[in-house]
């Protein structure tokens, strides 16, 4: 029997982390999707994630499988929505996922799904009803994981920074 479980990061995961990450770059970019591929999130990123206590490591036999940081409160990416609208409201209260991938060596195994579910549990205990998240318009296999975890889609975003396109998802939970 495998065990597997999400919990919160600690910097003694960074490395885990900073290699999930750069992983999935490179996974990226093979697909010939430009996610990710800007210097975004940096390695700073990923530790002050950690240092802000948003960060959660999806564990399976004791090794760090996926990583993802849930965002709560205002994402100044999600103040304008277009072609939608966000169900509850741009201003609503809400968790936003970001920065998720697993571990190439357990891509194939639906764990995406699991640390999903993970993250919507994390937000419901943690007093959320509202979970969003985005990616990019070519990243057909996140939108997969996204649409299956039950989000629907809500209209386009635009990252803050970079000003790129990005497709924006909602799950509204009981």
């Amino acid at each position: 029997m495998t065990a597997t479980y999400l919990r919160q990061a600690t910097q003694a995961d960074l490395p885990s982390i900073t290699s999930i990450i750069h992983d999935a770059k490179g996974f990226l970019k093979q697909q010939g999707i430009d996610q990710w591929q800007d210097g975004y999130p940096a390695d700073d990123d990923l530790k002050n994630d950690i240092d802000e206590g948003i960060t959660y490591v999806l564990v399976v036999d004791g090794t760090v499988a996926g990583t993802a940081a849930l965002h709560q409160g205002i994402d100044v990416n999600y103040l304008t929505i277009d072609d939608g609208e966000w169900q509850t409201g741009t201003l609503a209260r809400y968790t936003a996922i970001h920065r998720i991938a697993v571990a190439s060596h357990f891509r194939g195994q639906h764990l995406a799904n699991r640390l999903m579910s993970g993250l919507i549990t994390i937000s419901s205990i943690l007093g959320y009803r509202d979970v969003r998240i985005d990616t990019h318009p070519d990243n057909q296999a996140m939108q997969h994981v996204i649409k299956t975890s039950g989000f629907n889609y809500r209209g386009k975003v635009y990252m803050h920074d970079s000003k790129a396109l990005r497709y924006a998802y909602e799950l509204v939970i009981l």
